[in-house]
Parts: C-alpha cells; sequence; structure tokens
C-alpha cells in the first residue's frame, strides 16, 4: 500500500477539543445570549415579547449613541497619531546591547504592569490642584486647569493618560522590530553613505512594518474600548466629555437595565471594531505593499 493511501488520523482532533470547549463557553454561547435578548423586550424574567430589530433601529436614532461614537473616534486616532510616533521615537532611543538596554526595558515596561484601575486614581491625584503635581504646576503656571471642572482638560486628560500608559507597547514592539533586522543591512547602508534619516526610511521602518501593524491593530482595538481608566479618572464626566462607547454601554446595561437596547447596541459595537480594524488592516497592507515596490523600483 503507497503512502498516498495510507487512512488519515483523525485522533488528532482530540487535542483541540479542550480548546473548542473553551471557546464555546467564553465566547459563542454569551454572544448567542446576546444576540437572544437584542430581539426581545425583557419585561420580567419570566415574561419576555419578541421585538425583531426594533432595539436595533431605536438605537441607531440614538443621539447620545452618535455622540459617544464621535468622541471614540476622535480619541482613537489621537491615540493613533501620538503613540505611533512616539513609541517608534522610543524604540529607536534604546541602547541595544548591554546592561543598559536590560535595564531600559524593565523601565519601560513598569507602566504596562500597573492594573488600569489604578493607572486612572494615580492620574486622579496626579491632576488634583490641591496635592497633585500636575495640577498643582498647571495652576502655578497661571492655567486654570481642571480635569473635573472643563470638559477640554478631562477629555486631554484622559488621553495623556492613555498616551503615558500605553506608549511603552509599542516602543518594546518596535524595539523587537529594530532587534530583528540583520547587521548586513546596517553595513551596507555605512558603504553607501547614507544618512541616519535614509536607513531609518529605507531599513528600519520598513522592517518595523510587520510589528507597527500590529501595533496599530492593538492599540486602535484597546483605545476603543476603553473604560476602566476614564470611568475611575472622571466618570465620564463632565457631562458626557468623557463618556466612549463602553461606558455608554454600561450605563444602558447597568445604570438603566435597558438589557434589549444593550445587548443590540453591543453587537453594533462589536461589527464596528471588527470592521474598522479590518478596514485599518487591509489599508496598511495595502501602503506597505505599495513602498515596497516603489522601494523596488
Amino acid at each position: 500500500m503507497s503512502d498516498s493511501t495510507k487512512p488519515v488520523n483523525q485522533k488528532a482532533w482530540f487535542l483541540i477539543l479542550p480548546v473548542l470547549l473553551c471557546v464555546a463557553f467564553s465566547a459563542i454561547l454569551p454572544l448567542m445570549t446576546v444576540v437572544n435578548y437584542s430581539v426581545q423586550d425583557i419585561i420580567s424574567p419570566e415574561r419576555r415579547i419578541f421585538v425583531g430589530t426594533e432595539w436595533f433601529s431605536a438605537i441607531m436614532r440614538d443621539e447620545e449613541l452618535h455622540g459617544a461614537l464621535w468622541r471614540q473616534m476622535q480619541f482613537s486616532l489621537a491615540v493613533l497619531l501620538i503613540e505611533i510616533p512616539l513609541g517608534i521615537l522610543l524604540a529607536l532611543s534604546m541602547p541595544a546591547t548591554g546592561w543598559k538596554s536590560s535595564a531600559t526595558l524593565v523601565l519601560v515596561s513598569l507602566s504596562l504592569l500597573i492594573p488600569w484601575n489604578v493607572v486612572g486614581t494615580i492620574w486622579q491625584i496626579f491632576g488634583r490642584a490641591d496635592i497633585g503635581l500636575m495640577g498643582a504646576a498647571l495652576q502655578g503656571m497661571g492655567i486654570d486647569y481642571s480635569y473635573t471642572g472643563n470638559a477640554t482638560h478631562a477629555w486631554l486628560t484622559v488621553l495623556l493618560m492613555d498616551v503615558w500608559h500605553w506608549t511603552p507597547l509599542v516602543g518594546l514592539l518596535g524595539y523587537a522590530g529594530l532587534r530583528a533586522i540583520p547587521d548586513a543591512y546596517y553595513q551596507a547602508a555605512r558603504i553607501d553613505g547614507a544618512s541616519k534619516w535614509a536607513v531609518f526610511w529605507y531599513v528600519q521602518l520598513p522592517k518595523m512594518r510587520g510589528v507597527l501593524v500590529i501595533a496599530v491593530l492593538l492599540r486602535f482595538m484597546d483605545s476603543f474600548m476603553i473604560y476602566t481608566e476614564p470611568f475611575v479618572l472622571t466618570g465620564g464626566g463632565p457631562g458626557n466629555s468623557t463618556t466612549f462607547l463602553s461606558q455608554f454601554l454600561t450605563q444602558k446595561a447597568v445604570g438603566q437595565f435597558d438589557l434589549g437596547p444593550a445587548a443590540a447596541f453591543s453587537l453594533i459595537y462589536f461589527l464596528i471594531i471588527l470592521l474598522l480594524c479590518f478596514v485599518l488592516f487591509n489599508w496598511m497592507q495595502r501602503v506597505g505593499t505599495q513602498s515596497k515596490e516603489g522601494g523596488h523600483d
């Protein structure tokens, strides 16, 4: 009997059975529950009325949702525009070898080890005008800073907090990409007399493209789902200035106990994130392919 006619051993599927069961219980079953809630009017635990797509139509007409979505898009775009360039600069400035490299990696990673609720508490104290270093310094400079009373100050404080917390992640990913570049590329650049900018633009940046795509997608998804830090820092205020989509969903589900509209919105929220990540990933892949073809030309 030839090798091509040997029976295939299907027992290997049993090895991934635990993973499939975990995914079913942790993702698929909750998702089906949300879908079930989104098409029903839950009057009481014993009484439910099927309403079809009524909750989806109501959510899409909600002005508060439109405002939360606009704030969320602004915030996520600002996060990417600030953290990606800063992360690249951080990666380029980190030592490549020796004890300084190890020490720098530890120091850069410290903010990533702090829990999200603790980050919000730290910045809550940091921004206070009476005891906080940043708040007192701004007050001393004549700036009437108040993240609890000024909507613009609150939004900028949340943005600054996110930049402080997550820029090191982009830096570490960029650092890993830089360390993966063979020395032969740098040697060829030195022989050609390339400037530092030319080395960065034609050697380092193209080689970091893969990790930067990961960094952009991670930071976009995380910033689009931000909840704990602004909730602890500002509670979504003043007004609705820092009420992003996740907090809007929580208010619907927990605060107002509108399970039907909240379930409908959670599905819309999920599809928005999925669609935007798909578009962003494909756009970055296309830009990377075009830049590579242009370099070959």
